[in-house]
Formats: structure tokens, C-alpha cells, sequence
């Protein structure tokens, strides 16, 4: 079960990762489209640059927010033994909603969907940090 949940963790790397490389791609063409200065990039002042550049960019913030609480979580599940098919389910669920709210972040961009997703992967979380806490008690 302890492969199965590195997977997981595996799959939020891969994810971070297609972001960092999208956000790199997507902020110098708007640099050589002149959307915005080269010299934005030593303060990341990115004022002009389009909504996509934009919101690539926070999704990209957004990988080491509540995502890295995952990384934890299974680094203290795999550190006390409890890793089980509901902790695989649940690690799984959160990693899913972490795709599909950054398809929808940097894609559409729509509020409505994109606030669900985020809420939901938390709760997701909130779930599996309690079930750590009542098994490592």
C-alpha cells in the first residue's frame, strides 16, 4: 500500500511540475509579445501580462500551499505504518481535485468551479489529517 500512496505524491510532483513549465512557456511569450518587460521578471512585477499568465502563475504558488500538507501527511503515514486503502482513496481524491481545480485555474478560469474544487480537496485534506491524528493517537 506504501507504493500506492507514493504514487499519489508522484502524481502532485508531476503536476506542480506541467504548471512550472507551463507558467515558464506562457510568461515569455507574453515577453516576446511585448505583454510585458523582460525587466518585470527581477521583481516580478507582472502588471499587462494576460489573465492566463497570471493565473498559471498563482497556480503555481497555489502547488505549495495546501498540497505540501498532503506531502506531510503522507510522509507521517508512511513514518507511523498506517498506510491503508482509505488513506490511498483519500490521498487519491485530493490529488484528483488538485488536477481539476488547476484545469479549470488555468484554463476557464471560472470562479464557481474553481472555488469548489479548492474547497473540496481541503475538506479532503481535513479528512485525512483527522483520520492521522484519531489512528496516531
Amino acid at each position: 500500500m506504501e507504493k500506492w500512496l507514493l504514487l499519489t505524491v508522484f502524481a502532485q510532483v508531476v503536476l506542480t511540475s506541467v504548471v512550472m513549465v507551463l507558467m515558464g512557456r506562457r510568461r515569455f511569450k507574453a515577453a516576446r509579445n511585448k505583454q510585458i518587460n523582460m525587466a518585470a521578471f527581477q521583481t516580478m512585477d507582472l502588471r499587462g501580462a494576460d489573465q492566463q499568465v497570471i493565473a498559471t502563475g498563482r497556480n503555481f504558488d497555489n502547488q505549495f500551499q495546501m498540497p505540501m500538507l498532503y506531502l506531510f501527511s503522507v510522509l507521517f503515514i508512511l513514518q507511523f505504518g498506517l498506510a491503508d486503502l482509505t488513506f490511498l482513496l483519500l490521498g487519491t481524491a485530493f490529488v484528483l481535485l488538485r488536477i481539476a481545480h488547476t484545469v479549470v485555474h488555468i484554463g476557464s478560469n471560472t470562479l464557481r468551479p474553481r472555488f469548489r474544487l479548492f474547497v473540496l480537496g481541503c475538506v479532503v485534506l481535513w479528512m485525512i489529517w483527522g483520520r492521522l491524528l484519531l489512528l496516531a493517537l
